[in-house]
């Protein structure tokens, strides 16, 4: 029995990450998992395809078919043709649909007949392909695997190394020694050449967060990962389960904030504890607010505390400040900035002498999140206690609203209300009142979630009421 071990990979890393104790601390005192082989030595046994060529010219042959394309023949004669070996292929059009093809493969001594689409690429189901063979090669890969280990699959969540060796274990205290069990649920198989696998594409988040000290971890805001579908060249392990991602193409999913790659089917039950990296956040602008600040180690974005410090320092008597708009071309050099140079950018009066740019800036910021810094999710029942009369009731509904805000989202609220609280402390220079701001920030902090027209114009008098009620009573809400 043998089995690829993330040891392997150590001197490679070792090497990259010279002076990182806590990269050596994590060697001594943790024994590497082993990734269960099984379903990779199943991949390597799937029957291989098998095209059946048409020795005959066919009329009205698709251009995006070869000579695996039959014509117009019965089911009974694909399977008399397929019948002699395991994975032959072959393509013909329904007698039933002219205009609409059949793939037919032969897999567990029977013909199976799939509905084949085409749009630029060659499709059964989700997985768009470039060719009619790798198609089939995953068909038959997939078909194998979950003929094999059906029950296997469905177990493969339970007791996961996720839980012995991911975020959990790695962000306590470094005296915790704990040694890692071999999982012996399945018979390991032959594990890949070393050459098969790039070393970074190795380098699972299991490594990557042993090199994380305790310090630098970033507030305990929870996230969930960001998956998409993502395709592995090499053979790659699950980092939640430990077991081979079959498959040909979009083998699993991949979180873009973390870079963690796992089963679609064990995305399903990772743990809420998204760590972004710098190296997958490359934007500070148009960013999820709670992945930027994870990814920062930070209690709030950057730009909300960098903007807001400048605008303190030098423009809280400026007349109009946030209802007068800077100039959008240098209000979008302050946005490339950011995303640029994230902390080190450079907003001082030498840069942008007009305040004006600066509140733009930050407005903007808050303009572009994904999810406004008051969420879809909050947005009804914020503007339910803006519509409450009485002052202490009012008071009381929003305090609990506000409960509903992810922790990142409220802090910024927070620290953003007691901004605006200070800026009308300059009410008689700067001309701005809580209700001014509120008219300002109601629509910029506010997004109704997916409103008719009508529905929308009508709430923006409530998101005014509601970042006035929060301004005039930053001190008790908070």
């Amino acid at each position: 029995m043998h089995a690829e071990k993330v040891e392997n990979i150590f001197p490679n890393l070792q090497m990259q990450a010279q002076g990182s104790k806590s990269l050596v601390q994590y060697h001594d005192e943790y024994r590497p998992p082993v990734w269960k082989s099984y379903l990779y030595q199943l991949q390597q046994e799937a029957p291989h395809p098998r095209r059946l060529t048409c020795t005959c010219e066919v009329d009205n042959r698709p251009k995006y078919y070869g000579r695996e394309y039959h014509g117009m023949i019965s089911r009974e004669e694909a399977d008399q043709l397929l019948s002699q070996a395991e994975g032959s292929y072959l393509i013909r059009e329904s007698q039933r649909q002219p205009g609409t093809y059949t793939l037919a493969l032969r897999f567990g001594n029977q013909t199976r007949n799939f509905r084949l689409y085409h749009d630029g690429k060659h499709f059964v189901g989700e997985k768009r392909f470039e060719s009619i063979h790798d198609l089939v090669t995953d068909g038959l890969i997939t078909l194998y695997i979950e003929t094999k280990a059906a029950e296997y699959i469905a177990k493969m969540t339970i007791n996961p190394i996720y839980e012995h060796v991911g975020y959990t274990t790695l962000n306590q205290e470094p005296t915790l020694k704990k040694h890692l069990p071999h999982s012996p649920e399945a018979p390991d198989g032959p594990a890949p050449a070393k050459d098969d696998c790039n070393a970074e594409e190795r380098l699972t988040s299991l490594v990557r967060r042993a090199t994380l000290r305790e310090s630098d971890l970033a507030p305990k805001y929870e996230k969930v990962h960001n998956f998409k579908v993502h395709t592995f060249r090499g053979p790659h392990w699950c980092e939640y389960c430990a077991n081979f991602m079959w498959g040909l193409i979009a083998q699993g999913v991949k979180c873009a904030d973390c870079g963690l790659n796992v089963h679609k089917q064990c995305s399903k039950v990772v743990p809420n504890d998204c760590q972004p990296d710098l190296r997958h956040v490359k934007k500070v602008y148009s960013c999820d607010l709670t992945t930027l600040v994870k990814a920062h180690n930070t209690k709030r974005p950057m730009v909300v505390d960098m903007c807001i410090q400048e605008i303190e320092a030098r423009g809280l008597q400026s007349e109009g400040l946030y209802r007068i708009s800077g100039f959008s071309e240098l209000i979008e050099d302050v946005k490339l900035a950011f995303d640029r140079d994230g902390e080190k950018a450079d907003i001082s009066s030498n840069a942008y002498e007009d305040i004006n740019i600066i509140t733009g800036a930050l407005k903007l910021y808050f303009r572009e999140l994904p999810i406004p810094l008051i969420t879809y999710d909050a947005y009804p029942r914020f503007i339910e206690t803006a519509k409450i009369t009485d002052p202490e009731k009012r008071l009381e509904s929003l305090h609990e609203a506000l409960k509903l805000l992810p922790p990142a989202h409220c802090e910024t609220l927070r620290y953003l209300m007691a901004h605006l609280k200070r800026v009308t402390q300059y009410e008689k220079e700067n001309l701005m009142s809580s209700e001014n701001l509120g008219i300002v920030f109601g629509p910029t902090l506010m997004r109704a979630p997916e409103l008719d027209a009508m529905t929308a114009l009508n709430d923006i008098r409530y998101q005014r009421l509601v970042v006035e009620t929060l301004i005039t009573n930053e001190d008790v809400l908070f």
